[in-house]
């Protein structure tokens, strides 16, 4: 949990940087989640579904409990995307 945290905070502060980048969420049992962020920004083409505001920064309250609810959530709705445990988290 405290890695997730660590990981949401740095999410949250480097901004731009990051859009471009592969994020490695940890995973303690399952597995790590490699997250392509430009990937879903181009699909999206919008920051809200995840973040609190228009211009992205600071997911609200992120951990586990809610990357599954957002992302798992999200690609049962849209019919695309990894929604088993397997499919996301890599060992």
């Amino acid at each position: 949990m405290k890695s997730i945290i660590i990981i949401a905070a740095l999410i949250m502060t480097a901004g731009g940087a990051l859009a471009e980048e592969t994020i490695i969420l940890p995973g303690k049992q399952a597995g790590d989640v490699k997250f392509t962020h430009q990937k879903h920004m181009t699909m999206l083409n919008n920051c809200q579904p995840c973040h609190s505001s228009p211009e992205g920064g600071e997911i609200a309250g992120f951990g586990k409990e809610t990357a599954h609810k957002l992302c798992k959530d999200c690609h049962v709705d849209r019919k695309a995307g990894p929604t088993t445990c397997s499919q996301c988290h890599k060992h």
